[in-house]
């Protein structure tokens, strides 16, 4: 399970290993990379348990403003039928102080997640940019990551 909450913490809109193939509707793109500093799993029942996590990180991208560093934090939850769904928010800010935040997810089975801007100051207010991300590389401390989307 400890695993498993850090590669949630690989949201972090964004800073991995490789570009991904941009999609017709994806106009951004970038990489991720999170590091886990607090994790806590609470088992309910047997198979059945929640793991709280935080995670300090970074966000780049090329052909975005989606640049910067930050913290993550979420959940992640097992079931009894072996399934792991994952939920987060992660707030990040630019080198001139402006910030942005953003809502997560990871559904069972799923290899990519979504993401959702949900708040945002200086360059980064009014913005509505959504998109998917995935894991690249996860020892259990350490995630990195790509991302995509529509970012407006």
């Amino acid at each position: 399970m400890k695993n498993a909450s850090f590669v949630a913490l690989a949201f972090v809109v964004t800073c991995g290993l490789s570009a991904p193939t941009l999609s017709q509707a994806d106009n951004c793109n970038g990489r991720f990379t999170n590091i886990g500093i607090q994790a806590e799993t609470i088992e309910v029942a047997k198979g059945h348990s929640v793991t709280y996590f935080a995670a300090r990180g970074s966000a780049s991208s090329e052909n975005s403003i989606h640049n910067g560093v930050g913290e993550c934090g979420g959940y992640a939850l097992s079931t009894p039928d072996g399934k792991l769904r994952m939920v987060g928010v992660c707030a990040r800010k630019n080198e001139d102080g402006d910030s942005w935040s953003d809502e997560w997810g990871l559904e069972p089975g799923a290899q990519r997640g979504w993401w959702k801007q949900s708040g945002g100051t200086g360059v980064f207010a009014g913005k509505t940019s959504a998109g998917w991300w995935q894991v690249v590389v996860d020892d259990g401390k350490a995630t990195m990551g790509t991302w995509g989307g529509n970012c407006n």
